[in-house]
């Protein structure tokens, strides 16, 4: 096996003080094969550095075959599934659906299911690398401290991007994981001096942006603080790569127009939805404020270990993101590595990184975007960890492999004692699917195509409705799935689109969003009014959340349902509603047909204004 990080057979940890001491001067001989990858040296096979990599990937794919078979995020997940299929049909994002990131991952996976098959299998098997390019990604970053504080560091990362959305292909993790590979590249450019490692930077960073361009501040601060030392030398083919690698986001604006764009990737997720999905800040500490979660802690895993309650975990959790994300690169540029100059701009860039991503923990400090925070500076804390003692105690009183297993057991346990549930619970949760201590979630399938949900109830309801719809729809026609009351677009089961696959998504909101679809004037009104059928879902009636997401809107969208359409059928007591256009109208809409089993307490919503 190939080891980009290890290069002789000597094992790096019995001399801590010497890694990263490369001479400056590499470029005139070339890289040197005695350092890390990420510090300038070759690609080298040796023992040591397979198995370090092998237990790794080991770690990280234990619990993968029961993720592959886990419950799917249907609004997340899905759209990463419907989306990248409409690209393959010509569809416009911004113009012709509402999409809130870069076109970068879209027409990636569409490439990708042209090649291996439109499937949930594709796209987790996509999500799966996405990853592990993170994964080992940091594992690349962290090698110039040894191979136990590196593998420690890609089991942290592992615990905390494995956990929180599955498999899920989501544009964030490729956009992370790409922007890590960014970072290991520029720094070593700065020991290789070689022209061709910033290009490799600035082509993947810019990359990253088509993405997630929400990302611009995190990737330019990173790579500007690996490149500042040497800025004259990298400006030109580091700005010049990350332009070229920017040409997924170059087409997509000369397609769709800046007008789209604008407010698809700043106006909408910037301003008009932000009410609608923001949670406060810090996390409440008397209970759960995100819905989606407050639906997990209703019937969670198992974890017989003592643990705080997971309203405190996350309160914790939060001030303890925030602080090593700001502590990593500052500690890292006052004090750590002055006997180690590469070592500490390895630690400054990839801290800035970090630092960067905090707004997204800003926004929605729920655990799914915490994880998505920590997952770079976290592992990081290692190797900070690891410098603190070899630099306060000795060197003859320190043993080599003292110094990383002490912050590898720091950093597990930190995470054991503030978020054990939303890491280590959901790690053993899949892991026992995979060796089959547990049964499989709910399964939903369609002529080869499934889609894997967790309550038993919500999958008869769509089972049940597949033969109907099947019955009464042709090739072309088009459906809107929706919640059945359409003035609070809370969520959407974006994953029936992917099942029905034949038939056309009939509106622009596919992806639903309070304050987005359901706004007065949004459009949806007229898209319900030409479609030819609705699925409409009480499953997310009880969505309560302390945001404008439990106002109800315009009462437009439902009295268009109500004008056009006659209720064929309902599925487990009005938990799915099939919806079928009739002339004149039926008179009523989703909104006046209450299911009898919401997945979480109803809240009592507010008319608007």
């Amino acid at each position: 096996m190939l080891d980009v990080t290890d290069h002789s057979e000597d094992d790096f940890d019995s001399d801590p003080t010497d890694v990263g001491q490369v001479d400056l001067n590499a470029a005139e001989s070339g890289p040197d094969e005695s350092v890390p990858f990420v510090l300038g040296g070759r690609p080298h096979r040796s023992l040591k550095g397979t198995l370090s990599l092998l237990a790794l990937f080991a770690f990280t794919m234990l619990p993968v075959r029961g993720l592959y078979r886990g419950t799917g995020s249907s609004l997340e997940e899905g759209f990463m599934l419907v989306f990248p299929r409409l690209v393959q049909q010509g569809k416009v994002p911004n113009v012709d659906f509402l999409h809130l990131y870069g076109p970068g991952s879209l027409e990636v996976l569409a490439g990708w299911y042209w090649v291996f098959g439109y499937t949930l299998e594709a796209q987790r098997t996509f999500g799966l690398l996405q990853h592990l390019l993170i994964i080992f990604g940091l594992y690349t970053l962290t090698r110039a401290w040894g191979r136990i504080a590196a593998v420690g560091a890609g089991i942290v990362a592992a615990l905390l991007i494995m956990t929180p959305i599955g498999l899920s292909a989501l544009a964030w993790h490729g956009a992370v994981g790409m922007a890590l590979w960014a970072v290991v590249f520029a720094v070593r450019a700065r020991t290789t001096a070689a022209r061709s490692d910033w290009v490799i930077a600035g082509l993947i960073g810019g990359f990253a942006l088509s993405f997630r361009p929400d990302m611009a501040i995190a990737i330019s601060v990173a790579l500007a603080g690996a490149a500042w030392a040497q800025r004259r030398r990298a400006a030109v083919p580091l700005i010049g790569a990350g332009i070229v690698g920017l040409i997924p986001m170059w087409i997509h604006l000369f397609v769709a127009g800046p007008g789209p764009v604008i407010e698809g990737l700043i106006i909408d997720p910037v301003f008009n939805l932000r009410a609608g999905r923001e949670l406060p800040t810090p996390p409440s500490f008397d209970r759960i404020d995100g819905a989606l979660q407050a639906i997990a802690e209703g019937d969670p895993p198992w974890w017989g270990l003592p643990a705080l309650a997971p309203n405190h975990q996350l309160f914790f959790w939060f001030f303890a993101v925030f602080a090593i994300a700001i502590a990593v690169p500052v500690v890292a540029w006052r004090n750590i590595g002055s006997r180690n100059p590469q070592q500490r701009g390895v630690l400054v860039a990839a801290g800035l990184l970090g630092l960067g991503m905090l707004p997204q923990a800003l926004q929605r400090p729920d655990s799914t975007h915490l994880a998505w925070v920590a997952v770079v500076s976290w592992p990081l804390l290692v190797v900070v960890i690891v410098d603190l003692i070899r630099n306060r105690a000795p060197r003859s009183d320190v043993k080599s492999h003292v110094a990383p297993l002490t912050a590898v057991a720091s950093l597990l346990a930190l995470l054991f004692v503030v978020a054990p549930f939303y890491t280590y619970r959901t790690y053993l949760l899949h892991t026992r699917v995979t060796v089959g201590n547990l049964p499989l979630p709910f399964l939903v399938e369609r002529e080869g195509r499934r889609f894997w949900f967790s309550d038993p109830i919500v999958t008869n309801a769509f089972n049940d409705l597949i033969p109907e719809l099947d019955a009464i729809s042709n090739p072309g026609d088009s459906l809107i799935v929706g919640t059945a009351d359409l003035s609070r677009t809370v969520y959407n089961d974006v994953s029936i689109y992917f099942l029905f696959p034949e038939l056309e998504p009939g509106t622009y909101f596919i992806e639903m969003d309070p304050g987005l679809a359901d706004a007065e004037g949004s459009g949806l009104a007229e898209d319900i009014a030409e479609a030819d059928f609705l699925v409409l879902t009480n499953v997310w009636s009880g969505w309560a959340e302390p945001n404008e997401s439990v106002t109800r809107q315009s009462q437009e969208h439902n009295q268009a349902v109500a004008d056009n359409f006659c209720l064929r059928s309902q599925f487990e007591d009005n938990l799915v509603l099939l919806f079928e256009r009739c002339e004149g109208g039926g008179g009523i809409s989703g909104a006046d047909v209450l299911g009898t089993y919401p997945t979480i307490p109803v809240p009592e919503p507010t008319a608007v204004g």
